[in-house]
């Protein structure tokens, strides 16, 4: 299985990222191995803003290649950020339609749970078959309990990856 874990965090090496990475290490540790890709989206600087720029066509083509996404934002102003959406306009209509893609948001309080489902998820809509998850700062420090109750509700999900529901 590919799997490539995009992070719209404006700050590089961010709290979202880890999330975002531990959360392809539980859905890894049920399925096992996985090719990972990461996109650290702030990384690229002002080439994701270059629509002819080699680096991200090359990030954009292993995405679309993976057999699961993880999109993964924090909750900025009610919703995910823009860096994570000009990532993802480069695609279009069913570009990632061989993918699943899992939406992950980050908060600071639960109040902001809904944006997960409410705003990101329209955006991947057509390649998720699972519900996000979101998660709050306070469960940074223990990531593993605070993943395994989505993960056993998402994991089942294995039939979309080509894998069995008894498997998982």
């Amino acid at each position: 299985m590919r799997t490539a874990v995009v992070v719209g965090n404006p700050k590089p090496a961010s709290r979202t990222l880890v999330a975002a990475l531990a959360v392809a290490d539980a859905i890894e540790a049920a399925w096992g191995s996985s090719d990972r890709l990461v996109v650290d989206v702030a990384t690229l600087g002002g080439s994701v803003l270059e629509w002819n720029s080699p680096e991200v066509e090359r990030l954009n083509r292993a995405v679309a290649a993976s057999d699961l996404i993880i999109a993964a934002s924090p909750t900025y102003k009610g919703t995910y950020t823009g860096l994570l959406k000009v990532f993802l306009d480069r695609y279009g209509n069913n570009g990632l339609g061989d993918t699943v893609a899992i939406p992950v948001m980050t908060g600071a309080a639960e109040t902001h749970a809904l944006a997960c489902e409410l705003h990101l998820r329209p955006l991947l809509i057509e390649l998720v078959p699972t519900r996000g998850l979101f998660l709050a700062e306070s469960t940074f420090a223990d990531l593993t309990t605070a993943i395994s109750p989505w993960a056993s509700v998402a994991l089942p999900r294995r039939r979309a990856l080509g894998g069995s529901a008894s498997s998982a």
